[in-house]
């Protein structure tokens, strides 16, 4: 690409970028072919361009640039594609350009340095993630994305199935019921890059679509678990070169931080800390398993699969105390963001049914939804836990971006439409009458339905 072009008088120089970086080019009148072709070049033109290599007079050196000391005197040029003038700037941040019109064309907005420099970053932390991971054994496995509706805290996105009409496949919003039957298969280290997907209000942190390192872990405490994960948080931050404000990381209890702090995900840094990007990663631990919903109902705080501790086994049985019951749940925060959240799962059938039953499932609604997992706990699921990090809230950190769309390729607008694309869009009549689907089209002005 033509990152600059710049007319000094008979000399004609232009800045090229590739993925190694920017270099400085000179067209001059005794190349005829290559002067004339250069007349018409401007900026993100793609070009081809042939010559010799040389390096700069010292004082003209610039040591802050890509490939400073160096440039090419160009013998022979050739436009492989043209551009239409973009519709913004991509030599600044791109902070001051509307995020409507940024991932319209996203494809032009990734050209930028600052994403380039960022979708990269998000590359490299995943293999220094990954080659942790495989050094301690783990194994990587992926599991399905057409799947059964869970419940996990938010709305499922949900696909109708053709060949079952009527019927519909649910998007997972993690892998949660299957990498615990992962550990029922005998598989005691899992992880995996996941797709998760959530039909939840957008946010800065928060999108439809996000990737979590999905670990998970047989035969292990509570403990062995935050310990493990610690260590692969802090040799992949410090690996690229992160200051940690304190290690080992400090351990709240659910009740301390919403004492100390007022919400369960906090900052700890000092201001001098925030502007040198110093990392404050902390614990919180000991949450209630159970919480009252708006209508007065049982819900659960992070999962239904969790274990609540042992002293508390028996008021889960006996349906007493519920508010008071603390379970093996654990959340890594940092910088005020929360980054990643886990447990000890329950691997005991019994104890699963009956946090089904106090969340105010009838014995039908638990065969239906949930006694292929009871099942399974039936043939020796052996005790387990794990935790999963949003990658994009890492990267966050990471990057010093106050914005998810910062860190992904290709995000969602905060109105929900997709980049680029013309998503959600609606679908022709045949293809809904493929699935067996009636589209009910709303009157934008009409009042909404009760």
């Amino acid at each position: 690409w033509v990152d600059v072009r710049r007319d000094h008088g008979k000399l004609i120089f232009l800045d090229i970028r590739d993925e190694s970086g920017v270099v400085q080019v000179v067209v001059s009148p005794k190349s005829d072919a290559a002067y004339a072709t250069v007349q018409e070049v401007r900026p993100e033109w793609v070009v081809s361009v042939a010559g010799a290599v040389q390096e700069r007079p010292d004082n003209m050196k610039n040591p802050d640039a890509d490939n400073g000391d160096i440039e090419m005197s160009v013998e022979k040029i050739e436009v492989l594609n043209p551009s239409q003038t973009p519709p913004f700037p991509l030599d600044t941040e791109g902070s001051e350009i509307g995020e409507e019109v940024r991932l319209q064309y996203r494809y032009l907005d990734l050209r930028r340095k600052r994403m380039q420099r960022n979708i990269r970053l998000r590359s490299q932390f995943v293999q220094a993630i990954r080659a942790f991971l495989f050094e301690n054994n783990f194994v990587e496995i992926e599991t399905p994305l057409l799947t059964q509706a869970t419940p996990e805290g938010a709305r499922d996105f949900i696909v109708p199935s053709r060949l079952h009409q009527g019927s519909f496949f649910a998007l997972p919003q993690s892998p949660q019921q299957y990498k615990q039957l992962l550990m029922v298969g005998g598989f005691e280290k899992y992880f995996q890059i996941a797709r998760c997907l959530r039909d939840e209000d957008l946010r800065a942190d928060r999108a439809f679509e996000h990737t979590q390192i999905d670990m998970e872990m047989s035969f292990v405490s509570e403990e062995d678990v935050r310990s493990f994960d610690e260590a692969m948080i802090t040799t992949v931050y410090e690996a690229m070169g992160c200051t940690i404000k304190q290690k080992p990381f400090p351990i709240f209890s659910y009740a301390q931080a919403m004492e100390q702090f007022g919400a369960d995900k906090f900052d700890v840094r000092t201001q001098e800390e925030k502007e040198s990007g110093v990392l404050a990663f902390a614990w919180v631990v000991d949450f209630p398993f159970f919480e009252k919903n708006k209508q007065g109902e049982w819900t659960f705080t992070h999962n239904p699969f969790s274990l609540p501790k042992r002293e508390y086994l028996d008021d889960l049985n006996q349906r007493k105390n519920l508010q008071n019951i603390i379970s093996h749940q654990y959340d890594l925060v940092c910088n005020g963001y929360e980054i990643g959240s886990g447990s000890v799962r329950t691997h005991d059938p019994d104890i699963l049914k009956q946090v089904f039953t106090i969340l105010g499932y009838n014995e039908e609604q638990i065969q239906q939804e949930f006694q292929h997992i009871l099942t399974a706990f039936s043939f020796g699921a052996p005790p387990h836990g794990g935790i999963a990090h949003g990658i994009e809230r890492l990267l966050m950190l990471l990057a010093q971006e106050e914005y998810l769309r910062e860190v992904q390729a290709f995000p969602q607008t905060s109105s929900g439409k997709t980049s680029i694309m013309n998503a959600p869009s609606r679908l022709p009549d045949q293809q809904l009458q493929e699935l067996g689907i009636s589209a009910i089209k709303q009157d934008n002005n009409a009042p909404p339905s009760p």
